[in-house]
């Protein structure tokens, strides 16, 4: 059935460029909360997540926008707006970044009590992006390596060698924040 959804985007964008709101009041409906949480799992930043999320619609709905149909499926289109989003975002700098690194610790912390998965959270903050996108894509969004190809834009055994070397960077990252026994005295940062 993924093609006939491949198939909907299409004609729903279609129909959204003849001016049918409903169209893409379905669109996003359809799409809008998997873009804000690739964009949440690859920036860490909320604010900037809600942004890049509304942005690709923006850029979607622009008059001027460059997405071909016979080039693939839209789907990709709007997650390659959205990796290119969050490269700008990242390269901004860690000014913003560490002001809403709070919020996040507040809202995610609250929601996370295990130190083993905010110490995962940390370390897939800190792969190089081709690596953090396929662990957010395959790993935490749960998309199998065909729908991961797709929207990244690569053969699958690109997906699958960059998430081989991803988990082994993330299992060395992850070596540091190994939990210390209660006597131990010593937080999981060693501090």
């Amino acid at each position: 059935m993924k093609t006939s959804m491949r198939s909907s985007d299409e004609v729903l964008y279609r129909r959204m460029r003849e001016g049918d709101r409903e169209a893409f009041a379905e669109l996003y409906d359809r799409r809008e909360a998997s873009l804000y949480r690739y964009a949440l799992h690859m920036t860490n930043h909320v604010q900037a997540a809600e942004e890049i999320a509304q942005e690709v619609f923006v850029q979607l709905m622009a008059p001027g926008n460059r997405y071909d149909d016979t080039k693939g499926p839209l789907e990709a289109w709007m997650y390659g707006v959205a990796r290119n989003l969050v490269r700008v975002f990242r390269r901004r700098g860690a000014v913003e970044e560490s002001v809403d690194r709070a919020v996040v610790d507040d809202i995610v912390g609250g929601l996370i009590s295990d130190e083993g998965l905010v110490a995962l959270r940390v370390a897939v903050d800190e792969l190089p992006p081709n690596y953090r996108e396929v662990v957010v894509l395959c790993d935490l969004e749960e998309r199998n390596y065909d729908e991961a190809a797709r929207l990244i834009g690569c053969p699958v055994g690109t997906i699958r060698s960059r998430l081989h070397r991803a988990r082994g960077l993330l299992a060395g990252k992850l070596k540091r924040y190994r939990p210390v026994s209660a006597g131990g005295g010593q937080d999981a940062a060693g501090m």
